[in-house]
């Protein structure tokens, strides 16, 4: 082993020790009514440098773990702004147990307001996990979230929204395992009581071995309840969604007698758990005179993409009856992007 090398390991293996080390100390330490603060530092082999903020609250009495990260995408407002509320908000002698919050974990993309990735390494930390510990930026970044703060967690929720060019409508969302029925029985039950209207299951077909990819589905993987807001859109704050996130994590809390300011389920929920997406096999200009939340027939024209000069490349039809969960609301698009997700309810 070359001494550069070595220095190199040493230096990487000490700052991963470091991390844990403050996380775990304010984790397990005995105080209760406590509110910490803490930036986890990361260095990748690349030179690219930064930090996960997070925020250990400690409640007066004993109780579970809930964990809520907001701004893996760091494009995605709403929730971050609703996390900023929430924190400090929440009063300590009301609490029951502990919460856990990361509220901007992808902070380099909420800086540069850069789309989905990290623009230091040009990794999307929601394809990232379950990490590596000598990746790069973004995949130290998981790897420590699923090391640390999965593994210490009751209940997973992580927050998002659309992203900058995203149109969407407000849902709640969770994986139906059925090898975890207990941990899916509660997250459905989170879901239900979450307050919002549309409540959307997944199927779960991920092995113990496959890398989950995704934030929370890491967390469904490693056995915890774990589940997702999807709520904003298109990069802007709307004060509306910023309250329903709220009312949503209070729901949640309440849902675990962790705190008393719940209000509540949806009247009228719609559940949803069969999601169809089109996909854009060519680059060009899109339009559609469709937005999120419409209702659609099968063989509806959805949209369509021209070249610069008008010629129409590609033509969009819906495959299935359904409503639009989500969907692409800005001019450009590229090879595979998503152009919207159309979903619909199957029986059970």
């Amino acid at each position: 082993m070359s001494k550069t090398f070595l220095s190199l390991f040493l230096f990487f293996t000490v700052t991963t020790l470091a991390a844990q080390n403050s996380f775990q100390k304010s984790f397990y330490g005995e105080t209760r009514s406590s509110k910490e603060h803490m930036r986890i530092d990361f260095k990748d082999k690349a030179g690219n440098e930064g930090f996960l903020p997070i925020s250990i609250i400690k409640g007066k009495t004993e109780g579970p773990v809930f964990t809520i990260v907001a701004g893996v995408h760091g494009y995605e407002y709403p929730p971050i702004m609703a996390t900023q509320k929430l924190m400090e908000e929440i009063d300590l002698k009301q609490l029951k147990g502990t919460l856990i919050v990361i509220p901007i974990a992808n902070v380099a993309s909420f800086f540069a307001r850069t789309p989905f990735i990290n623009p230091q390494d040009k990794k999307n930390l929601n394809n990232a996990f379950p990490g590596n510990a000598d990746g790069s930026i973004t995949e130290q970044i998981a790897h420590f979230i699923t090391t640390n703060v999965i593994s210490v967690s009751d209940v997973f929720l992580d927050v998002h929204g659309g992203d900058a060019c995203e149109d969407l409508i407000p849902f709640v969302c969770y994986y139906n395992n059925e090898r975890k029925p207990e941990q899916t029985a509660l997250a459905k039950k989170l879901s239900e009581n979450s307050g919002f209207e549309y409540v959307v299951s997944y199927p779960y077909r991920l092995s113990d071995t496959e890398p989950a990819k995704y934030t929370f589905k890491q967390a469904v993987q490693d056995g915890k309840t774990a589940l997702s807001i999807e709520c904003g859109k298109l990069g802007n704050v709307q004060e509306e969604n910023v309250s329903l996130i709220k009312k949503g994590l209070y729901n949640m809390l309440s849902t675990m007698d962790m705190y008393v300011k719940g209000t509540g389920a949806h009247p009228n929920i719609i559940y949803r758990n069969n999601q169809t997406y089109i996909r854009s096999s060519v680059q060009g200009i899109f339009y559609s005179n469709y937005n999120a939340g419409d209702t659609v027939k099968k063989d509806d024209s959805v949209g369509y993409v021209t070249d610069e000069f008008g010629i129409v490349l590609e033509e969009y039809r819906a495959p299935k009856d359904g409503i639009i969960l989500y969907k692409l609301a800005t001019p450009p698009i590229n090879i595979d992007d998503t152009v919207m997700c159309i979903s619909s309810r199957t029986d059970d």
